[in-house]
């Protein structure tokens, strides 16, 4: 490989490498100048995420071969901060919170730079061309349109107060995520690390067989290793349940799924590159794969796991009441079949990290959403003790879900611990979209009627899902379906019923909403339904059935506190008034082009459903009167960092300034549970309360002082008064408590009360749930069939907004997700595995959205706090397609709404008419 001296410069300094003329810009800058801000999330020029200034103008560094900017200038992410002072674009990012999980920041920031170096005082049209080639999944792009367009004018940012929760404070990571030095999975590994690469089948369904690997090694000196199954010291299974650990780590002989782990090479990272797969000795014999619930359920069907009954994994159910004789006696009942596809996740950092062996120990830095999930899996694979695993989370660049099932972490860590060097791996885009898990497909039987004053009377809903090659969080799904399957509404006899399917296809697992999502489709459809066969406008119908307090829903809980589902209907209403009279004025004229308007509505049990859901949270004070929260509840993107740091403030009555959070690490943190089920506000954030609490009595008591008390720290002095008696504690002379430095520490542990459900469903399966519903605005081509969505307006219940910008930075994100989910979004193993193929809503694809935050307070959440994550997708989809029905009387019973399907739904509908 020919070498040559390219002379450049980056960020104003000069810069000189000896490379491969051929090498990408991207590599050269991340791994021979260290500049890893600039990040690479698909190698292909379709994310965006590597975009840098060349001669001033936007680039994808991944596309550019480094011997092009010979003699050039390039500026990076690094290059815009001014000796230690942000830029006005950064510092408008960091207050608009523009910055969620951070890893597409530096490529927006610099296609911005380029922006406003061209047009100081751009319009929102010119942001929405300069940064469209620059794809976020977090953030919904609004509050990035946002802080562009501040620059230049006098934009009010609400300060943050003296109250920490309920105020706008600025992410506490947020410098780092657009400054460039955060560090993700990707950006750190130790400078002997060998490179790991896994081979994949390339079939859905298969047996192998390895040959002889001696002629590999001689092809290839530096091939150091090639792990196989027999290399795993403990148990070469993993997954969720831990009755249900069905997932090789490597394949042994027998592959289930394209993209399923046989084998992984180790050793120099260009070595690896250069070996082909079918230079491995590999024997297959391919067998008829089952791809789709109609497949695996067929006679004769293969059996694809021995545990399973069939190829059913698992099987849901919730009954209440007599629905056969409600349906019978019901004024009208409505029926229908609804089909969703595969969704991916689509996060813009593949998954990443290194794994080192410290003596008898492990340590794993990687990116993750679950770090004691992995330190427990591990640990089963590797055969160790649960204490000789360290998990060091990374930042996380996006997760949904997708990072909650262990990736690369068992590969690297056998690597490590059999060659005793450091291993890292990052994944490719295809790699990472072949093999890693989805959302999952589902197939819909639904059954709603209703009385003729517009009273619902029953739901019977039958929803197989399509759990693919392994069991992941299926069985999550097919238990939280049926208890959401009625949606937010009073339905005094409901059957609902769920199976979670082995197929051949790609893992489908957690995914935003665990299955809810596609049940609100097809529910809030059938709405729409008996709303139209009953006359009544479809947002005062669900008004008029909405769960309130001292409602019984489904499962037979009554709801106490915290039901604000009407308080959002009553929120969006001047919207629903406004725009649908708008829209029969705009048709009355148009041609092509139709309006129509959709609501859609939601809810979402938070944390675990009928199952133990605890999180630990600590807070240690040190003598110099510092406090240092330790937080397991890990940012993936949501704010978690940010939300901890208020509550942690507020609840000791200490200022923000005097805390540092330390987090993920499961040698210095506990364990806060997974971050998923938009849980972690409210079960951490409770956690957190309590740790505080214990923190605050011990302090009153060392002072004897009563409960009253208030606490200021001076310095290493900690001043505490009830208003008539006052002491002051010298933290300096206090001795330590535990081996971390401090000196008091309170720990709190919050577990939210709930009950085993029995077999009918019945019992109280989450402590509180969040309600959400949403207008979807959108004009359809006829001709084309094409949808664009002109607007949204969403209001969600939160319990209490402990920061309203991160609220809203979730609604927008939510927004965009359902948005793709409605009209875009189809994953199809072994065809759509890039971010060309595979669509995800652009910066120009999201509409402005009004949010509306409602809060009805919670009890058990900190001061009244519950979650937001999963509430912000759920009605989003339902209230576009039934906006598309409004404008066009096309009903869409398949997701996503093509333009093909969305034609052949039109075509069908006038031949019923002509009929």
């Amino acid at each position: 490989m020919t070498q040559q001296s390219i002379r450049f410069t980056v960020n104003d300094k000069p810069a000189e490498v000896t490379v491969d003329p051929l090498r990408r810009l991207s590599d050269v800058l991340r791994e021979d100048l260290h500049l890893t801000g600039t990040k690479v999330g698909c190698n292909a020029g379709d994310c965006g995420a590597c975009t840098v200034l060349v001669d001033g103008r936007q680039s994808c560094a991944c596309l550019i071969p480094v011997g092009q900017v010979a003699g050039h200038a390039v500026v990076t992410v690094e290059g815009l901060a001014a000796k230690g002072q942000l830029s006005q674009l950064q510092q408008a990012f960091q207050d608009h919170g523009a910055a969620q999980c951070g890893i597409c920041t530096p490529g927006m920031l610099m296609a911005a730079s380029d922006l406003l170096a061209q047009s100081p005082s751009p319009t929102e049209e010119d942001v929405l061309d300069a940064l469209g080639g620059v794809l976020c999944r977090c953030t919904g792009y609004r509050k990035i349109v946002d802080a562009v367009l501040s620059l230049g004018k006098k934009a009010a940012i609400p300060p943050h107060g003296n109250a920490v929760v309920g105020s706008r404070l600025p992410k506490v990571d947020g410098v780092a995520k657009i400054t460039g030095t955060e560090r993700y999975g990707a950006d750190s590994w130790p400078a002997d690390s060998l490179a790991l690469r896994a081979v994949r089948s390339p079939h859905h369904h298969a047996r192998f067989i390895f040959g002889n690997f001696a002629p590999l090694f001689a092809a290839h000196p530096g091939l150091v290793k090639i792990l196989t199954a027999a290399d795993i010291p403990g148990q070469n299974l993993f997954g969720i349940y831990p009755t249900g650990k069905d997932q090789p780590v490597f394949a042994e002989g027998y592959v289930r799924f394209r993209g399923e782990a046989i084998c992984a090479l180790v050793g120099d990272g260009e070595a690896l590159a250069a070996i082909r797969d079918d230079e491995l000795p590999v024997e297959w014999e391919i067998l008829p794969p089952l791809q789709g619930v109609d497949a695996a359920l067929s006679r004769g069907a293969a059996q694809l796991h021995e545990t399973a009954k069939g190829n059913v994994l698992i099987e849901g159910r919730l009954a209440r009441g007599n629905v056969d004789a409600a349906i019978t006696q019901a004024d009208i009942s409505l029926s229908d079949t609804f089909q969703t596809s595969f969704v991916e996740h689509a996060y813009i950092e593949p998954e990443a990290g290194f794994a080192r062996r410290v003596g008898d120990r492990l340590e794993i830095f990687a990116t993750t959403q679950t770090p004691y999930m992995d330190r427990d899996e591990v640990a089963l694979i590797m055969g160790l003790r649960q204490e000789q695993i360290r998990i060091i989370p990374s930042a996380v660049g996006g997760g949904f879900g997708g990072k909650l099932d262990l990736s690369l972490q068992p590969m690297i860590a056998v690597a490590a611990w059999l060659l005793n060097r450091p291993v890292r791996c990052t994944y490719s885009r295809p790699e990472s979209m072949a093999s890693t898990t989805k959302r999952h497909p589902a197939s819909i039987a639904i059954t709603v009627a209703a009385t003729k004053e517009g009273r619902l009377s029953a739901v019977r809903f039958h929803g197989d899902y399509n759990t693919g090659a392994y069991a992941s969080w299926g069985p999550t799904v097919a238990n939280r379906v049926p208890v959401h399957a009625m949606g937010p509404y009073q339905v005094p006899a409901v059957y609902c019923t769920t199976r979670a399917i082995y197929t051949n296809d790609t893992p489908a697992g957690a995914f935003r909403g665990f299955g809810v999502p596609q049940a609100a489709i097809a529910l809030e459809t059938m709405l729409d339904d008996l709303a139209e066969k009953l006359n009544l406008c479809p947002f005062e119908f669900r008004y008029q059935n909405a769960l309130d307090k001292g409602s019984l829903t489904a499962s037979g809980q009554r709801l106490e506190a915290s039901v604000g589902l009407r308080a959002c209907l009553d929120a969006l209403r001047p919207h629903w008034q406004r725009m649908r009279s708008e829209v029969a004025d705009f048709n009355k004229r148009s041609g092509a082009l139709r309006r129509g308007v959709g609501v859609g509505c939601g809810w979402y049990g938070i944390g675990n459903t009928s199952l133990p859901n605890p999180s630990i949270m600590r807070i240690g004070l040190k003598r110099d009167g510092r406090v240092t929260l330790y937080s397991g509840a890990l940012d993936i993107g949501q704010g978690s960092n940010t939300i901890m740091m208020q509550i942690c403030a507020d609840a000791l009555g200490v200022p923000l300034s005097v805390i540092d959070l330390v987090t993920g690490d499961t040698d210095l943190t506990p364990d806060a549970g997974k971050t998923s089920a938009s849980r972690q506000t409210f079960v951490s954030g409770a956690a957190l309360r309590l740790a505080a609490d214990d923190l605050r009595h011990q302090i009153l008591r060392l002072a004897n002082v009563g409960d009253g008390g208030r606490l200021a720290l001076e310095g290493d002095t900690l001043r505490v008064s009830d208003g008539v008696t006052e002491r002051m504690i010298d933290l300096a002379r206090l001795p330590e408590a535990g081996d971390k430095g401090d000196v008091l520490v309170g720990e709190g542990r919050f577990d939210p009360p709930t009950t085993t459900l029995d077999a009918d469903g019945q019992g109280i399966p989450y402590a509180t749930y969040s309600f959400s519903a949403q207008l979807a605005l959108v004009e359809v081509d006829v001709e084309l069939g094409t949808t664009k969505v002109l607007r949204i307006a969403a209001a969600a219940d939160v319990g209490r907004a402990i920061n309203p910008t991160q609220v809203e930075g979730q609604l927008h994100g939510g927004v965009a997700q359902g948005l793709g989910l409605a009209l875009m979004e189809e994953y199809i193993p072994g065809r759509t595995e890039n971010l060309h193929d595979y669509l995800i809503p652009t910066i120009g694809d999201v509409p402005p959205i009004d949010t509306y935050i409602i809060e009805d307070e919670e009890p058990l959440g900190p001061f009244g706090a519950k979650g937001i994550g999963e509430p912000a997708l759920v009605p989003t989809a339902p209230a576009i397609l039934n906006a598309i029905r409004h404008a066009t009387g096309a009903r869409m019973t398949r997701v996503p709404a093509t333009p093909d399907r969305l034609r052949a739904a039109l075509r069908a509908g006038k031949r019923e008419a002509a009929e």
